[in-house]
């Protein structure tokens, strides 16, 4: 009787849940393969693109890449290029799935605003509110190697809603921190970064990362952090549901981002691309080391990181970057109000982050007109960011551009294709 009554509570929560979002008065066609002189964008200037790509693979520079451009909700250049897997002699393709690590922030700080949206919290509301853990946050001021002991000074304020999304929090990111004492310091508490094969919750886990030191006081300095895993353990304390189930029933299936996922399905685990590093002039699969890179498809699959967890494809992530270009909008569904992608694109750091040429808001890295003046990077406004395993994306709101880079690499790579690529993009629009 009580599991009848669980499976009840959970089918009325996701149910309610799923229905949640509104139609919306707009409804902007979905992403769909036209001819790029359709929408301004000229087929011999993004010939360019594919030489590049194809040069990047037969140099042997990279192991394979998936590539897409959009402009005016069309898809104009969408292509595969070299292998999924080297040794196993498997062709990429354009459709296959990759690990998208930091990419997951943004789809993290849409789940946070569209539950601000609702009014159910303030963005300066301290995140001890909802996870009472973080109440007594200490600064880091004396550190021991031989034993990695710490000693913390009172933060000089809470750690805000706010301050999770814009990096600012001072929270550190463990293995792939910058500073040796806080990669020692989390590795010895065995905080868990962004993706593990362990059967361990993100409830488990941020409870413990509220007791690591922070690197700064909040508010006082940019250091990039596992801020969006603490909001993914919050979307769940927030809505009441498991922070995947929000993803799925609120943003992915809406979007029709049918290959996006925390942990693929079986029938799906085919098309994961082999994270590969090169030896003696050959890619080969990473093998397992600090972490598994096959998590997606194996282990314990109970950890959902808000920071680096999720993989996707180069057309749901586009279908993202369009609902925002859209101002909230994607197939006559609404997942958030155009005046908050307007806030969310607002420079939300001051001068804490980009200097004159970027800034970041609550989702994006933006684009300024010191970027924009640089050349080759887009319009003041566009918005991107990438991923640790080696992809890449920016969409431009003035000129209604989208580009994403996919590929699946680890360690010393010679890699020009995430800043050609960008360049080249631009140079494609004729009209």
């Amino acid at each position: 009787m009580k599991k009848l009554f669980i499976s009840f509570f959970l089918s009325v929560v996701l149910f309610t849940a799923g229905n949640a979002q509104t139609k919306s008065i707009k409804k902007s066609p979905v992403l769909s393969e036209v001819a790029p002189e359709s929408v301004g964008i000229s087929p011999e200037r993004l010939a360019r693109i594919d030489k590049m790509c194809e040069d990047a693979v037969a140099n042997n520079d990279l192991p394979g890449i998936v590539s897409l451009v959009a402009r005016n909700g069309k898809i104009v250049h969408w292509k595969a290029y070299g292998m999924a897997n080297n040794q196993a002699g498997k062709k990429l393709k354009r459709d296959d799935i990759f690990r998208i690590a930091s990419q997951t922030k943004a789809v993290t700080a849409t789940a946070v605003m569209m539950l601000w949206e609702e009014g159910k919290f303030r963005l300066d509301d301290p995140i001890s509110k909802y996870i009472p853990e973080f109440k007594n946050t200490q600064v880091l001021s004396s550190f021991r190697y031989s034993d990695t002991t710490w000693i913390g000074v009172p933060a000089n304020k809470q750690i805000t809603i706010r301050h999770l999304l814009t990096h600012t929090s001072g929270i550190g990111y463990g293995a792939i921190d910058r500073d040796e004492r806080f990669r020692m310091i989390f590795g010895k508490e065995g905080i868990i970064d962004a993706f593990t094969t362990e059967n361990i919750t993100i409830s488990e886990n941020i409870k413990k990362l509220a007791k690591m030191p922070l690197h700064h006081h909040p508010g006082e300095a940019y250091t990039y952090s596992e801020g969006l895993d603490v909001l993914g353990y919050f979307i769940e304390v927030v809505s009441g549901m498991p922070f995947d189930q929000f993803l799925k029933t609120r943003i992915f299936d809406p979007l029709g981002m049918n290959d996006t996922y925390f942990y693929l399905p079986d029938k799906k685990a085919e098309r994961l691309v082999a994270v590969q590093y090169k030896e003696d002039e050959k890619w080969k699969k990473l093998p397992d080391s600090s972490y598994d890179a096959d998590y997606p498809i194996k282990g314990a699959k109970t950890f959902f990181s808000g920071g680096g967890g999720l993989s996707s494809t180069a057309k749901d992530y586009a279908t993202l970057l369009q609902m925002y270009l859209n101002g909230g909008e994607y197939n006559g569904v609404r997942l958030l109000s155009k005046t908050t992608i307007n806030t969310i694109m607002k420079n939300q750091t001051g001068q804490l982050y980009g200097g004159n040429e970027k800034y970041y808001g609550l989702a994006f890295a933006v684009l300024s007109e010191g970027g924009e003046t640089k050349g080759g990077l887009g319009s003041a406004g566009t918005f991107d960011w990438g991923g640790y395993f080696n992809t890449q994306y920016f969409a431009d709101p003035k000129e209604n551009v989208i580009g994403i880079i996919m590929k699946q690499t680890q360690g010393p790579v010679n890699d020009q294709t995430g800043w050609k690529f960008r360049q080249l993009v631009f140079q494609t629009i004729d009209k």
